[in-house]
């Protein structure tokens, strides 16, 4: 419970302008994208790590609950104060500190947001490859937090692979550095990468070291079409198999191309029954050596058309198209499931099959989105939560969804996360060892249990 002399404590920390308590602003930061809400007894937005330091002593003191928050994008509850207490606001730690291309690093804080990282970037001729579909919004704590992945992360890796370093606080309210600016550094535990996916239960993420990479010379995007939805999905376990790696390699069914159009009016394909958005970069003459092999294999699997971007506002226009998806979904109904299960990439055209039967079963509408090359799909529902009996239909379907994923292989989540939206599932994937193995990590470094409380651990 935060008393009026704890309360009173936090304002000095805080100073003016940086605390909030008022029951219609705690209000913003009771939900995120996902469907539940709790409202927090105070939100602070901090401005430098001393302070966070000096809060959460107190909050460990006295066991108040302590939530991180960057944008509020989490689409599996990761931010939602569950246990209410005191929510940590990021948005105010948005400096980009320092950039440093020759070594190939950049050090930001917590609450920048991933495209102006890009933006910062792009002068020097480098680029951060994790691109998750918010990242025009999302903020870079929050990506380390779930470990983001998004469209480049088949060719490039997630969120972890770029971490080089950071500095946390502790619950404790202890500072403590993992990592360094080197690009090889093995001096003890890999700790930044345990906080990589943890989702502010470890500890408060309060600056991050990033690896970048330089902008490839050529980039080359496609959008195939299909008539058939499974040689759609084929397509992609065909290219994947071939050794060829694109960039990107997304699968959009009709359902989600009609939706987006019905939205934005981007004249795309909404005679297609399964389309293909990929793209390929690198030095130009391998890019043009592995288009003609993809385009070998969509031509095998009987593609309808196959268009390349003739400009960069073309290839622009796709990938809104196909970034907006999720807030186009959220507009069909009053509330909408979106899944993030992953399965092997051979295993993509049965899992696409087994999501359209499991929700033609129960009569519910589904768009089928996926970062298709490694797996990684986005069934979107749209639906009515206060529609009992719909919302039980919705429930089933994802957890016969979730077990289908398991049995090809497959795991509950490839980039959002956890959350308050698959822990009850996580023995589909984990054993009580290794699930009681987290809890152990959990203990260790936050033994009264205040840290993104009601979650996964």
């Amino acid at each position: 419970m935060i008393t009026k002399e704890i309360r009173e404590k936090l304002k000095e920390i805080a100073g003016v302008g940086n605390l909030l308590e008022k029951p219609e602003e705690l209000a913003c930061y009771s939900y995120d994208a996902y469907l539940e809400e709790s409202m927090p007894d105070l939100v602070i937005f901090p401005v430098h790590s001393d302070e966070i330091s000096k809060i959460m002593t107190i909050c460990s003191d006295h066991k108040i609950s302590v939530t991180a928050r960057g944008a509020g994008t989490s689409v599996c509850g990761a931010s939602i104060p569950a246990k209410h207490g005191l929510v940590l606001c990021f948005s105010k730690m948005n400096k980009i500190l320092e950039i440093n291309t020759n070594d190939r690093y950049i050090v930001v804080q917590p609450g920048v947001i991933n495209i102006d990282i890009q933006r910062a970037l792009e002068p020097f001729g480098f680029f951060y490859p994790p691109d998750p579909g918010s990242m025009n919004v999302s903020t870079i704590g929050g990506n380390v937090a779930q470990n983001a992945g998004g469209p480049r992360c088949l060719k490039y890796g997630v969120t972890s692979d770029f971490v080089l370093g950071m500095e946390v606080i502790l619950a404790s309210g202890k500072i403590v550095n993992f990592g360094s600016k080197n690009v090889k550094d093995v001096t003890g535990y890999r700790l930044s990468g345990l906080f990589c996916g943890s989702e502010g239960t470890l500890g408060m993420v309060t600056k991050i070291i990033l690896r970048v990479v330089p902008l490839p010379e050529t980039v080359k995007t496609l959008l195939v079409t299909f008539d058939d939805l499974d040689n759609t999905a084929k397509s992609v376990s065909d290219i994947i198999g071939a050794g060829i790696l694109p960039a990107a390699l997304e699968l959009l069914d009709k359902f989600t191309i009609n939706a987006i159009e019905d939205s934005a009016n981007l004249d795309l394909p909404r005679d297609a029954e399964g389309t293909l958005l990929i793209e390929i970069d690198g030095v130009r003459e391998a890019c043009e050596t592995e288009m003609k092999k993809i385009i070998e294999k969509v031509k095998d699997n009987k593609a309808v058309s196959i268009q390349e971007a003739k400009s960069e506002q073309e290839r622009e226009k796709l990938w809104s198209a196909r970034r907006s998806a999720f807030g186009v979904f959220a507009k069909l109904a009053p509330d909408m499931l979106s899944e993030d299960i992953t399965v092997p990439a051979s295993k993509i055209p049965q899992m696409v099959k087994k999501i359209s039967t499991i929700t033609q079963k129960y009569g519910l509408k589904v768009g089928i989105l996926a970062h298709a090359g490694d797996g990684n799909m986005h069934p979107m529902i749209p639906a009515d939560k206060s529609n009992t009996e719909e919302w039980k239909k919705v429930e089933k379907a994802f957890k016969e969804i979730m077990e289908e994923a398991v049995r090809l292989g497959g795991t509950l989540s490839g980039e959002h996360g956890i959350g308050l939206a698959k822990t009850e599932f996580l023995p589909l994937v984990m054993n009580k060892d290794s699930i009681e193995f987290m809890s152990v990590i959990k203990k260790a470094v936050d033994p009264n249990g205040i840290l993104n409380p009601g979650k996964f651990v």
